[in-house]
């Protein structure tokens, strides 16, 4: 059994290997296939309920014709896909599934073979948790962008609404924002008046532009838009009291945000804490530490701590996770 499971892990990741090999190779070989796969993709990022041609409507979430076809059929690939898109990343979601899996086999084959971390469950939770630093470096980079976008909002507000009060329509004000700002807010919005030339409705633009972008101070915008289109009203001066209110609401974050940077430490430190202890006395004194993985009363101790671990490291970020 001991050499079974290690043996089916260097298979897996010998294929996996070669997939990401050829992943490399078609990238290479078509450098321009990447900036058209982009496109495709921005263009067919949308409401489910929209109408648009089959050839948009496709999905490439891997160039592995099989893999593709798998993950068409899983649902939850639907969050991993939206949140490549918002990351803004190169490669197509079937690439970070992979390189996932190469992580997790290669992780197994070190912590079991080369450490001799035993039992063999517990080196494959310590894999599986290496298997998310893919996802974990999307979601740091989708986090990054969003923040960006959230900077860059007020400002492009303000540029729409002395557009307005210069007397252009709403789509110029949005083609001056799209061409003034860098990524991502001059992406998006790109986007959406893209969408608007083509045909579509501008609150059903708004809609996909919501949808596309992880902004809770774009429902604002988008939400005024909508009524003023319906009601009436100044839409100048609304642009402008929204970029005001989400300007003064930056701010107070960033306070809020700084008196919760003791908190947010203190918890990283607690939770890091036992893991860099484990890891010096692996490297100092490996005989006494192995203990805990060989003993059953090791195992359960390293089972309930990690279990309190996990409990603590949840209460302490409710306790500092203040919504503003």
């Amino acid at each position: 059994m001991n050499i079974l499971i290690p043996t089916i892990a260097i298979f897996i990741v010998a294929v996996l290997v070669i997939e990401l090999l050829f992943y490399a190779f078609r990238y290479m070989k078509n450098p321009d296939r990447v900036r058209i796969r982009k496109q495709l993709r921005k263009i067919s990022t949308g409401s489910k309920g929209t109408e648009l041609p089959e050839l948009m409507r496709k999905r490439v979430l891997s160039e592995v014709p099989l893999l593709n076809k798998i993950l068409l059929r899983i649902t939850m690939i639907e969050r991993l896909d939206r949140l490549k898109y918002q990351a803004d990343a190169r490669y197509p979601s079937g690439f970070f599934i992979l390189l996932a899996l190469v992580f997790v086999g290669a992780a197994f084959l070190g912590f079991n073979i080369l450490l001799k971390i035993t039992p063999w469950y517990l080196s494959g939770a310590l894999a599986l948790f290496t298997g998310s630093f893919p996802f974990l470096y999307l979601y740091s980079k989708k986090n990054k962008r969003m923040k960006k976008f959230q900077a860059q909002l007020p400002e492009a507000l303000d540029l729409m609404a002395r557009s307005l009060r210069a007397g252009h329509a709403f789509s110029t004000g949005m083609k001056l924002a799209a061409d003034e700002f860098d990524d991502p807010i001059g992406q998006e919005f790109s986007i959406t008046l893209d969408e608007i030339n083509f045909g579509l409705g501008v609150p059903e633009a708004l809609k996909n532009l919501v949808n596309r972008v992880d902004c809770p101070d774009l429902n604002f915008f988008v939400v005024s838009v909508i009524l003023q289109r319906e009601t009436g009203g100044n839409l100048a001066e609304i642009m402008q009291n929204i970029a005001h209110l989400i300007r003064e609401r930056y701010k107070f974050h960033g306070k809020v945000k700084t008196l919760m940077a003791e908190g947010k430490l203190s918890a990283i430190v607690l939770t890091i804490l036992p893991f860099a202890v484990a890891g010096a006395l692996f490297i100092v004194s490996k005989s006494y530490i192995m203990t805990l993985f060989t003993e059953h009363v090791g195992k359960v101790m390293c089972g309930v701590a990690l279990i309190m671990i996990v409990i603590g490291a949840f209460v302490m970020r409710r306790i500092v996770d203040i919504e503003v």
